[in-house]
């Protein structure tokens, strides 16, 4: 039986403060709807205090700004930029088109047609995520979206060139200076300056997330997405000290950022709230970490691994690392999370930024019914039929009858 050591906030704490959210949301949204380009730059200047000339940075601003960037970090984008690529590439051949005679004269078939165009958030804040620029803009282009607007929030009064230049090179066919519930809703609802766009994609805090649900059904969004998550599974052969280390590292990225703790090990499940303390007396981040910590850490206790394994379904969280004698033996019966990282050799942050998976990844519990961001996403399979004159008179009797009044009853 499961036995809970460290429990994280209520889910009735969680509740209120998602309320307040939305109705802030809610207005913005309405704000923009209504005035258009002048409540994206008041808004602008309220949150960001930016508001230039425009927000779509020219072709000579980017080579600028990339050109500001040093070659050792160019080549850290281009690589990280190769690896989403190659696997966005071999998840869009996996998807064919298929054209089939199912009875004489009778052919059915499906075509994988991509979206038109994608809005692609790229967060900054307290700290700007380059890598999400090659997450969203690269998928897209691979998938073969014809138009991809791409919007980051300015760092420090500036444009972040970094991501900038992970934004150019990934592809991006427009560029925004813009963050926020703002550039989604620009994005999404459409204004003077900014075109709407089909879909919007990417992570963001708890404002742009709920953003993209108040605007899903006018546009396509990649999935509902909350703080970022992490569930370590661990048994008596896990290391206290990178359990800890793993757990800290997803949780330093928001103060509501979930970090847990499933293990079949009392003596484990003992030594990592210590070795939290320890290292968050060292750690830069370890305000917000520690914070995420306090109100949303959890340690469970379970009795086996088949009792881990659902406790970890159950849980449904967006990163799970296997930190235990057979790795494999959970990824061949979980069901429920956004992305697994096998083995201690193979940590979250090679997939948050290099190793080619995608690291816009289902939260809050969705995992239950989606997996995250990848080229399929951006695809929408359509169907078509044709009929010989001789099928239609056999389809058509059939039919005919299904449509009768009497059938109808």
């Amino acid at each position: 039986m499961a036995r809970v050591l460290k429990d994280a906030k209520s889910a009735e704490d969680r509740r209120a403060e998602d309320s307040a959210v939305r109705k802030t949301v809610e207005d913005i949204l309405s704000d923009i709807e209504a005035r258009g380009d002048a409540a994206v730059r008041a808004l602008s200047e309220k949150f960001d205090a930016w508001s230039p000339e425009s927000f779509r940075l020219t072709r000579d601003e980017i080579d600028a700004l990339i050109a500001a960037v040093p070659d050792e970090v160019i080549a850290d984008i281009e690589f990280a930029q190769t690896q989403i690529r190659n696997f966005a590439r071999i998840q869009r051949d996996s998807m064919a088109d298929v054209e089939v005679e199912t009875m004489p004269g009778v052919v059915l078939g499906h075509r994988n047609v991509p979206v038109g165009s994608v809005g692609c958030y790229v967060p900054g804040g307290r700290y700007p995520m380059v890598a999400s620029a090659h997450m969203s803009v690269i998928t897209a282009k691979v998938a073969g979206v014809e138009r991809i607007a791409a919007c980051t929030p300015p760092t420090d009064g500036a444009p972040h060139a970094e991501t900038v230049a992970a934004m150019a090179l990934a592809g991006a066919d427009e560029i925004y200076i813009l963050g926020g519930v703002q550039a989604v809703g620009a994005m999404g609802l459409g204004t003077a300056s900014i075109a709407p766009v089909d879909m919007l994609v990417g992570p963001g805090n708890a404002y742009v997330a709920e953003a993209k649900r108040q605007l899903y059904g006018r546009v396509g969004i990649d999935l509902f997405a909350g703080p970022t998550e992490i569930l370590v599974v661990a048994d008596e052969t896990a290391d206290a000290e990178m359990v800890a280390t793993d757990l800290l590292g997803q949780a330093e990225h928001g103060p509501t950022s979930p970090a847990t703790l499933i293990t079949t090990s009392e003596a484990l499940a003992d030594a990592v709230p210590a070795e939290v303390e320890r290292q968050l007396a060292v750690l830069p981040t370890a305000e917000v970490a520690g914070a995420a910590w306090r109100d949303y850490g959890r340690i469970v206790v379970v009795d086996s691994d088949e009792e881990a394994a659902r406790e970890a379904d159950r849980v449904a969280c967006e990163h799970v690392e296997i930190l235990t004698r057979e790795p494999r033996w959970f990824l061949e019966r979980m069901r429920n999370y956004g992305s697994m990282f096998l083995g201690p050799e193979t940590n979250v942050s090679y997939g948050d930024k290099v190793i080619g998976t995608n690291h816009t990844l289902p939260t809050k519990g969705a995992a239950r019914y989606t997996g995250g961001l990848w080229v399929g996403k951006f695809l929408k399979t359509v169907t078509y039929q044709s009929c010989t004159e001789e099928a239609s008179v056999a389809v058509g009797e059939y039919c005919s009858r299904s449509c009768s009044e009497k059938k109808l009853r």
